[in-house]
């Protein structure tokens, strides 16, 4: 997996290319753990490039969503894919996670 990283006044999206499973779920931690220890501890998780999550890729997401509230920011998805998006509607992520359409819905979500 590839993982960009992009500083906006919100706080940090990270574009995240490729499987998210155990292989690379330390890899996204360092990520998130970065994001989240900013001034601005808002980070929006960009995954039109990620076909598949399994329940590591969850567990990644749930502890940086944890760490973004406990500094007082949030954690928010943005392009799930369809199979995606059935792996967080079938384990009901997709009611702890704000999940949007499209990276500019998750840019403006967090403005306010």
């Amino acid at each position: 997996m590839e993982v960009t990283v992009e500083s906006i006044e919100q706080g940090t999206i990270l574009h995240l290319h490729g499987r998210f499973d155990a292989n690379v779920s330390a890899r996204v931690v360092e990520h998130i753990d970065s994001a989240a220890s900013t001034d601005t501890p808002n980070t929006i998780v960009n995954m039109a490039e990620v076909p598949f999550i399994d329940s590591s890729g969850l567990t990644v997401l749930v502890r940086g969503l944890k760490r973004c509230r406990q500094r007082n920011g949030d954690l928010v998805l943005c392009n799930l894919q369809q199979p995606v998006q059935i792996i967080f509607e079938l384990t009901s992520m997709d009611r702890a996670f704000k999940i949007f359409t499209d990276e500019a819905a998750a840019r403006a979500a967090l403005s306010h």
